[in-house]
């Protein structure tokens, strides 16, 4: 089977891979939860509880999936202990703190997080690795945000430079040294014979998506005007993002880790997951349209006094990953965002939420390349 043309060649890959999964509890790490799910694998989790009430991984039974262990990645001996206990065969490291607004509040948190917490998560797999453990790959989660903005019209590379203006951004640059590092110091292309272990990172762009229930974030922060029977206050409405359904770059992340198991170091370098240019648009425009296809009750204001600084354009270029994983983005924003209102509306309809989740990924796998 084939995911549209681009990912999960073999349908029986996943079958029975053992996968170690940080930030299982969270928005993304849920949906990849439930998909790895639905392909077979033997998924061991290790976070946090959720931190959002209501929250994705509660509402669809997400302990029900997987081996689930509640730890820190700052705890680096749980967190080595629980990974040399599922001796995975890969690693997807979600676990982080996502926001912005958050890290200008707790910048030592989210540095301690974002950064020590990868350093943690690849001593794991260095420390499995000496024990003659199985991990083969780590795919390490970062974003578009590592990147040192120039307020670019064009969309970064893989080769632009990391930066970083805000706690979140620079934590996220910082993440993508360190991966690099321990690359280059421990797990190097030369000597992968030695080791075995292929280690990539992953930039995706904005994500949207039932289920996600973050605070200051745009959808999220949608749903509960609608709910609430108040207008979204909007900030920085001209800020241009590349948006995409959350199934879009966790299918690059599947394709990469696949090709990385498959082929070693051929692919192990960072790798951006966005949108088609015509998609990265402005946060006006999307709140425009999220309520247009809510319907009656969905509206919004503009806030004009925005003091935190952040980026007003930012754009990824992913020709590498489509020229070289083969991997396309499949439904285009307008999709994403009707995909997403009707989940958040099954939601309130009460309906059985990982079937929805089920069947939205069904959809997806079954949809050709854009």
């Amino acid at each position: 089977m084939e995911i549209g043309e681009c990912t999960m060649e073999k349908v029986d890959f996943w079958k029975n891979k053992k996968v170690f999964l940080t930030g299982h509890t969270g928005f993304k790490g849920t949906w990849l939860s439930i998909w790895l799910h639905q392909l077979g694998a033997k998924v061991t989790g290790y976070s946090t509880a959720p931190n959002t009430d209501p929250s994705l991984f509660h509402c669809c039974g997400g302990d029900q999936l997987l081996q689930s262990v509640t730890g820190d990645i700052r705890d680096a001996s749980r967190l080595g202990a629980a990974m040399q206990e599922a001796d995975p065969d890969i690693v997807f490291h979600l676990a982080a703190q996502p926001l912005v607004r958050e890290a200008y509040r707790q910048p030592v948190d989210t540095y301690a997080t974002n950064v020590l917490g990868t350093v943690h998560v690849l001593e794991a797999v260095r420390q499995n690795n000496l024990q003659g453990g199985s991990v083969k790959a780590v795919v390490n989660i970062t974003t578009d945000k590592c990147y040192e903005n120039k307020e670019w019209l064009w969309g970064y590379r893989e080769n632009d430079p990391l930066g970083g203006f805000d706690p979140y951004s620079s934590s996220k640059a910082c993440s993508e040294l360190v991966t690099s590092s321990y690359r280059n110091s421990f797990f190097h292309n030369a000597r992968y014979q030695e080791h075995g272990v292929a280690i990539a990172s992953a930039r995706a762009g904005n994500v949207i998506g039932g289920g996600d229930w973050a605070a200051e974030r745009l959808i999220p922060d949608c749903f509960r005007a609608i709910c609430s029977k108040v207008p979204l206050v909007i900030r920085s409405p001209g800020s241009v993002r590349p948006w995409q359904h959350v199934l879009e770059p966790l299918s690059g992340y599947l394709l990469l880790g696949q090709r990385l198991i498959e082929e070693g170091i051929r692919f192990a370098e960072p790798w951006n997951f966005g949108p088609d240019d015509q998609d990265a648009r402005s946060v006006e425009w999307v709140v425009r349209r999220f309520c247009s296809l809510w319907g009656a009750g969905a509206r919004y204001e503009v806030e004009s006094d925005n003091r935190l600084h952040e980026t007003a354009v930012l754009k990824l270029d992913c020709s590498k990953a489509k020229l070289e994983l083969g991997w396309q983005p499949r439904w285009d924003l307008d999709t994403a965002l009707m995909n997403t209102s009707a989940w958040y509306k099954a939601f309130m309809n009460q309906e059985n939420m990982l079937e929805i989740c089920r069947a939205q990924i069904r959809q997806y796998e079954e949809s050709g390349a854009s």
